[in-house]
């Protein structure tokens, strides 16, 4: 069972924003928790290809582009074209989650690489000038509002409520 570590209520800005990074990390993996693959592979509503398993994999591409590629320098290196990311259908249970918690850890490895959150990544071209602090902002944000679909996915699977 996945267990999340509240984010302090105190503390300098990076630490802050690393840790809901990671509060929101571990939120999208509880939602998955104790699931079947058939359950995380379940969708939403016709025609939407939204699931668990989907959500997990399309993820796994957002920590890949935005810290192996942008902050990282390593280019593009997708596994999946266009959005089939959300395409389950007979897609992997394992691999999906394996290359999530790769790139999350690849992501953890490139922030301690930059010595503050005003430091722009070596993926940028130039006058993009997109932070640290931008890049995290936004992957916070990116995991909250997918962590409410994971909220409304999981009820309909199981019943399961909670944040």
């Amino acid at each position: 069972m996945t267990q999340r570590t509240e984010p302090p209520y105190e503390c300098d800005e990076r630490t802050m924003l690393e840790s809901w990074l990671e509060y929101h990390r571990e939120t999208l993996a509880m939602k998955c928790d104790g699931l079947t693959p058939e359950q995380l592979r379940a969708r939403s509503v016709p025609p939407s290809q939204l699931s668990l398993l989907g959500l997990v994999r399309h993820m796994a591409e957002v920590e890949n582009n935005w810290f192996r590629f942008w902050l990282g320098g390593d280019g593009p290196i997708a596994r999946y074209d266009g959005d089939e990311d959300f395409a389950v259908d007979g897609a992997d249970v394992d691999e999906a989650f394996d290359y999530w918690r790769a790139e999350c850890a690849n992501a953890r490895q490139v922030l301690a690489r930059f010595a503050s959150l005003d430091d722009v990544g070596a993926g940028q071209t130039v006058g993009a000038g997109i932070s640290v602090r931008w890049t995290l902002v936004h992957m916070i944000e990116e995991y909250a509002r997918h962590n409410g679909h994971a909220d409304l996915l999981r009820e309909a699977i199981d019943g399961t409520t909670g944040d």
